[in-house]
């Protein structure tokens, strides 16, 4: 993929208002991880999304307010129960993205169950870290269509139920064939009808503890605002890449992933102002 080849999809109109550029619902975090949240969410409004809210437990709900004013916030109940209110924002939203921050496989396991049962089956679904690891014992007939996978090598061979092997493109090819899916995996990108995108960007910085996060919240964040699937998590991978290479280039290695933020909006406007 190319800025050429972006520049020629373009991005959805962003209207006059932030309910045109769409909703984002995130669902995740833990006393131990509540920062992931923060920058799942985050990251998906430097790419434009309207609206966010955080679906997280009760106990760090008022603390991700704080941090992340612009965003509301919903508790989730220790059992994975939502209430009334929670689950009218989750079937109005445009996309959610459950996983980041969660720290324990039974309790992602009740949440991403409670949060598709309040989802409009039409939404797209991102799923990141422990929600992917749980996926192989959900059924895929119980979730959205539009699926997008976004696995690092681990849970990658999680999904495929064996080790990463040398070819990437052929391995996600496989998980996305299995689950009906969208995946990301290391700037590889494979559609569930077998077309495959290629992001030769970003570099070693992005190694860095949260980038993953940053990076689930901008795919998210782009599906929210009306685009396929596919070309989500291309655009979301290219401008997570182009990130890193901007701060690689001015800072060198050692950039944490909160300072890829700004960046990802400095990196949709080289494509769409340019």
């Amino acid at each position: 993929m190319t800025p050429r080849m972006l520049r020629r999809w373009g991005l959805p109109a962003p209207g006059d208002s932030k309910k045109t550029r769409g909703r984002v619902m995130v669902a995740g975090g833990s006393r131990q991880a509540p920062g992931a949240l923060v920058l799942a969410g985050e990251a998906a409004l430097r790419v434009r999304a309207g609206r966010l809210g955080l679906i997280a437990p009760a106990s760090i709900q008022v603390p991700l307010g704080l941090r992340l004013p612009e965003a509301g916030t919903f508790a989730l109940g220790d059992e994975g129960s939502l209430d009334h209110s929670t689950t009218d924002e989750i079937s109005d939203a445009d996309c959610v993205l459950i996983g980041p921050g969660f720290d324990d496989a039974e309790a992602t396991r009740r949440a991403l169950v409670a949060v598709v049962e309040a989802m409009d089956p039409a939404t797209p679904l991102v799923l990141d870290a422990f929600a992917l690891g749980v996926l192989p014992d959900v059924d895929r007939r119980s979730l959205p269509s539009q699926l997008v996978l976004n696995p690092n090598q681990e849970e990658a061979g999680i999904l495929l139920g064996r080790p990463v092997g040398d070819d990437l493109r052929s391995d996600a090819a496989e998980i996305a064939r299995r689950f009906d899916a969208t995946v990301n995996c290391y700037g590889t990108i494979v559609s569930a009808n077998g077309d495959s995108f290629r992001v030769d960007a970003g570099g070693a910085g992005l190694a860095t503890a949260g980038s993953g996060d940053v990076l689930a919240g901008a795919i998210a964040g782009f599906c929210a605002q009306g685009m396929p699937a596919e070309r989500a998590a291309v655009w979301g991978s290219w401008v997570h890449a182009r990130a890193g290479d901007r701060l690689t280039r001015r800072a060198g290695l050692g950039f944490l992933a909160r300072d890829l933020l700004p960046e990802l909006t400095a990196a949709v406007a080289e494509v769409i102002d340019s």
